[in-house]
């Protein structure tokens, strides 16, 4: 399977980042990271969901068109292989689970204009873990901001990208079940993953595989 532009996502904790840069690593990828360690209202979103959720998901959806526009640019310059560990749709789907009705019928009609002029990637991975080990993950990782994250916001954000899947007919999408293996610490759980990605064709739609 040709890839020229592959998303890694997962659940908050899932290690999609990590993945990511490993990739890059070793396949000499061009990396679009999510920036949201310097968005002045994520901490505050954490502290006050209701008063913050608004601004954060507008500025979220702001930065990740400027970043998908310039790196696409640049990448279809260049035609290099890219790898990020975000879509676009991410926006839609954090949005649907912390904005009221109205604030999000509002944010759904800017996300549209701009999701059209957006390329399609050539593989979308999502990397399933369940909740206990998200939450574990988050805790070891110690971001301050992250630490009141419930198992019940991580599982509506999980019920997202499985309701996106369903309707999801553009590109393949390969969830893979990576509660049983550790891709960072185990060279050969790492190896097999690849495999997984590289090594085999999907079809548009939903393609799962269990590893164990």
């Amino acid at each position: 399977m040709k890839i020229n532009y592959l998303v890694i996502e997962g659940n908050i904790g899932s290690g999609k980042t990590t993945l990511v840069d490993m990739i890059a690593r070793d396949y000499q990828a061009r990396t679009l990271f999510e920036g949201f360690d310097d968005n002045p209202f994520l901490p505050k979103f954490y502290d006050d969901q209701e008063k913050f959720a608004f601004p954060l998901e507008m500025s979220f959806l702001a930065d990740r068109y400027n970043q998908l526009k310039h790196n696409i640019r640049e990448f279809e310059l260049f035609s290099s292989f890219l790898v990020s560990d975000y879509y676009f749709m991410k926006s839609l789907i954090f949005a649907q689970n912390t904005l009221s009705s109205d604030e999000y019928n509002l944010y759904h009609r800017f996300f549209n204009i701009i999701y059209e002029k957006l390329p399609k990637p050539d593989l979308y991975v999502y990397l399933h873990q369940n909740l206990d080990n998200l939450v574990k993950n988050i805790r070891k990782r110690g971001r301050d901001y992250e630490q009141n994250i419930s198992p019940e916001y991580l599982g509506k954000i999980e019920e997202g990208y499985f309701r996106f899947f369903k309707h999801q007919t553009d590109f393949p999408i390969l969830v893979v079940d990576t509660n049983k293996i550790d891709f960072v610490k185990d060279e050969k759980h790492y190896k097999r993953l690849l495999s997984v990605i590289f090594e085999n064709d999907y079809n548009h739609g939903i393609n799962r595989v269990l590893m164990d």
